[in-house]
């Protein structure tokens, strides 16, 4: 019996015995639950040398022998190279035999199954470059598994999922990341078209590009604009045209992308020095305690159920985007510039949901810097504030902390 028949048959049995709703869901979440643990059970098989037991597999998992040796049956009718071997005292132990390998290529199975799920990762670089070699690597790992040992990985796939939310799609511009990658490998200048948020018009100037990275869904291009002679950032959603010169450029010694954005807090770099402190309500410290937000993060927590989060950045506007984000159940602490800046947003906030939606004034049209809150823009080396007491991108000449904000997270 093929194992896809195994699976059919195990799916008929059960629609026979499941009518309800709640039961589909269960149902399925079991089956999620299978996936997952026959692919822990392969990592294991393919890195230990001498395989492992029945018995220390259902130990390890925490399921019962009988469900252990079902996925080995498994494993075997969709034609995984499994191999049972007997040790002294008559144990037997399992292990996956040899590598996948094809046309001198060689990869441990769970290593193959790896590459091969993380196709979905690649798909925002549709179209370009990057994307085809990933194709290409893709169809060489298929070759590796037999027909019901692929199938097997194909339902694994469906296990995992990544979501798209805030996702950029760059199928159209494959040829402009494709002319930027080359242009990065020969370290030529480029003429880059570039229009920014708040621009009416494409500006058009040298840059020396230096990498990509990839932030919250969106590609980002970094380098240095040559006439300002500083490090830049540019979305790359935005670059209209790209013309590569025959001039050359080197790149700093010293720098590095990784280090060069170590201390951002997202995608904008500054030249400041900030040790940026937040107070979480209790509703809330769960969840900011579940996730590293900086390499520099450290979590107090407090008697109350509430947490103090501490950053050194390099920069306040992207954390002051984050803190919002939380509503009523963040505080800023320090430094004095982000908290005011913070309560001079919620204060415009305040006054735009004060009103009447009849008729309403056009948003942003008072506002000093013309632009919205969630507004991207290309980063500089410069500091991101530009006065000590106020910050860049909540500077209001009246920014004051608010009397009574009726904050979450008052006491402390």
């Amino acid at each position: 019996m093929t194992m896809l028949r195994l699976l059919r048959r195990i799916a008929r049995d059960a629609v026979a015995a499941a009518w309800s709703d709640e039961a589909f869901v269960e149902r399925d979440m079991s089956r999620q639950a299978a996936l997952v643990r026959q692919w822990t059970i392969l990592r294991i098989l393919s890195a230990r040398h001498y395989g492992a037991t029945v018995r220390e597999l259902a130990a390890e998992l925490n399921v019962s022998i009988k469900t252990i040796r079902r996925d080995l049956e498994t494993f075997a009718l969709a034609g995984f190279p499994i191999e049972e071997t007997v040790v002294e005292y008559g144990r037997k132990r399992w292990k996956l035999r040899g590598d996948a390998s094809s046309q001198g290529v060689f990869l441990a199975y769970d290593e193959a199954i790896a590459l091969h799920l993380g196709r979905s990762f690649m798909e925002p670089l549709a179209g370009t470059m990057f994307w085809e070699a990933a194709q290409s690597a893709f169809q060489k790992i298929r070759t590796l598994f037999k027909p019901d040992a692929l199938r097997y990985v194909q339902q694994l796939a469906g296990a995992f999922h990544s979501t798209s939310f805030g996702r950029s799609d760059y199928s159209k511009m494959a040829d402009l990341i494709d002319e930027l990658v080359i242009a990065v490998e020969e370290r030529k200048v480029v003429q880059l078209s570039y229009r920014s948020l708040k621009a009416k018009e494409t500006a058009t100037y040298p840059v020396c590009p230096y990498g990509f990275t990839f932030h919250r869904g969106a590609l980002y291009l970094v380098g240095l604009a040559v006439h300002h002679g500083e490090i830049r950032h540019w979305k790359m959603n935005r670059v209209e045209n790209v013309e590569t010169t025959s001039e050359t450029f080197d790149i700093p010694e010293d720098f590095s992308l990784k280090e060069h954005l170590a201390k951002s807090f997202g995608i904008f770099h500054g030249e400041g020095d900030y040790h940026v402190r937040v107070l979480f309500s209790p509703e809330v410290a769960r969840y900011v305690s579940e996730s590293q937000w900086h390499p520099s993060q450290t979590l107090l927590p407090q008697r109350d159920g509430g947490v103090i989060a501490e950053f050194d950045l390099d920069g306040t506007e992207e954390v002051a985007r984050w803190v919002l984000s939380f509503g009523k159940h963040a505080e800023v602490l320090e430094p004095p510039e982000l908290r005011a800046g913070v309560a001079a947003e919620v204060a415009e906030m305040n006054a735009c949901y004060g009103r009447t939606p009849s008729h309403p004034p056009k948003i942003g049209a008072s506002r000093d810097d013309g632009g919205a809150m969630g507004e991207v823009r290309p980063s500089s080396g410069r500091a991101v504030q530009t006065n000590a007491a106020k910050p860049a991108r909540f500077d209001h000449p009246d920014a004051s902390p608010i009397a009574d904000p009726q904050c979450a997270v008052r006491s402390r």
